[in-house]
């Protein structure tokens, strides 16, 4: 029996290689076992291999295997990454709130070149988020912070309260944010921007150091300060303003609260308008209907039965601030017909506050502003002047015989009928 021959060169290619069938060339038909040992992957219809089919099926088996679990692999990663990326954030913001309200919150901020610095972050570490210490007044609809800005300008800003009444709110701030965006006039406050965001709305305006007239005048040193020339120089600066909102703004602007908490004085006792927050635009296509605004004893009286709001409204509002220069407080008294009859006859000297020395050169426009004063009270809208001519009327140089009546003889009567 002839001895089996030995493989080729091509077949040995064969016999060495790791995995896959094992050709049945008549050269392999009697190999030995040993041959194959080191090739566990191999395969074929040769003694001690296994068969090929089971080979094919269970790598099948194998591949299928993993594609079906490879997409919940990674979907599962996906998921895990996601929640861990997620935590990150919400602990960071646990950490540190303030930094994402400011970053969002400087994209709403809004400011008129004011040296190219002030922003939102700039406002919120000037006052310390708002802090108690840097109120200077608080009110019905907000409470005011001095705040220095990195570039030294102070300003006030004005924050509005978080209340129930968000609608309201946000009505009134965006009234505000309108009419102050429009209007110049130097003799109404400035603003230099504004931020709204759910978290903080303010406004942000010039800051007028000496505070509201109504404040000055409680103040007996301030107040003493605050003589006749000044104070007929503060009611021609309202007035002007007024006059400009009424005449000169298209269409015309109603403040609706004139009162001495809404006069500002800066150090020279210089009047500025501030808080426009119920002020109306009279639109020629609307009714101008509203619902009552003010400030109870500076409200015009036609306002609790007609609700339609004018520019006599401010009239009467002014006429009121007026008698409260004069007089050193509001004039309660006056105005709810209190005074008796026979009261009517004081006399015009005993009226006036007394905390100023006793008016010289002044006498004259004294007596013209307070006979402006009761023509800017009349009940009728229609016999109140309009502030155009209140403004004319107090620049006016009244002559030395403007009155006939001695002002130390002038009753209260004739002050508001005479000269």
């Amino acid at each position: 029996m002839p001895a089996p021959k030995t493989p080729t060169r091509i077949d040995l290619k064969f016999i060495l290689r790791k995995q896959g069938p094992v050709p049945t060339t008549w050269h392999l038909r009697n190999a030995s076992t040993s041959w194959f040992l080191p090739n566990k992957g191999l395969c074929g219809n040769l003694s001690s291999l296994t068969p090929c089919y089971s080979t094919l099926v269970l790598g099948h088996h194998k591949q299928k295997t993993l594609g079906l679990h490879l997409p919940i692999v990674l979907v599962v990663s996906f998921t895990i990454v996601a929640a861990i990326i997620v935590l990150i954030i919400l602990s960071r913001k646990k950490r540190k709130p303030q930094e994402g309200v400011t970053t969002e919150a400087r994209y709403l901020f809004s400011v008129w070149n004011f040296d190219g610095r002030m922003a939102f972050d700039d406002i919120i570490r000037a006052t310390k988020d708002f802090d108690d210490e840097y109120i200077i007044g608080t009110g019905g609809y907000g409470k005011v912070y001095k705040s220095q800005l990195q570039n030294g300008q102070l300003v006030a800003v004005k924050k509005l309260h978080q209340t129930g009444e968000e609608l309201d709110d946000e009505r009134r701030f965006r009234r505000e944010m309108e009419i102050l965006s429009q209007i110049r006039q130097r003799s109404i406050v400035k603003m230099y921007g504004f931020c709204s965001h759910p978290a903080y709305k303010f406004l942000v305006y010039d800051y007028i150091e000496q505070g509201s007239l109504h404040r000055t005048l409680e103040n007996e040193e301030l107040a003493k300060e605050l003589d006749w020339k000044k104070r007929i120089a503060l009611a021609t600066d309202v007035a002007q303003a007024l006059s400009y909102l009424h005449h000169e703004c298209s269409p015309p602007i109603i403040h609706r609260d004139i009162t001495s908490n809404n006069i500002l004085l800066d150090t020279t006792f210089k009047a500025f308008v501030s808080d426009f927050g119920t002020a109306r635009i009279l639109k020629p296509d609307s009714s101008n209907w509203s619902a009552l605004a003010g400030t109870y004893g500076y409200i015009a009286p036609e306002l609790s039965y007609t609700s339609v709001v004018t520019e006599k409204c401010d009239v009467y509002s002014f006429g009121v601030v007026v008698l409260e220069l004069l007089m050193g407080k509001h004039p309660m008294d006056l105005l709810d017909g209190s005074l008796s009859s026979g009261e009517q006859h004081i006399l015009v000297k005993d009226i006036l506050d007394q905390r100023p020395t006793t008016p010289t050169t002044e006498q004259n426009s004294l007596l013209l502003l307070i006979k402006l004063a009761f023509s800017c009270l009349e009940s009728s809208p229609q016999a109140r002047p309009t502030m155009r001519e209140a403004y004319q009327t107090l620049i006016q140089q009244p002559s030395s015989s403007s009155c006939p009546v001695p002002f130390s003889a002038l009753t209260l009567q004739q002050g508001s009928d005479a000269c």
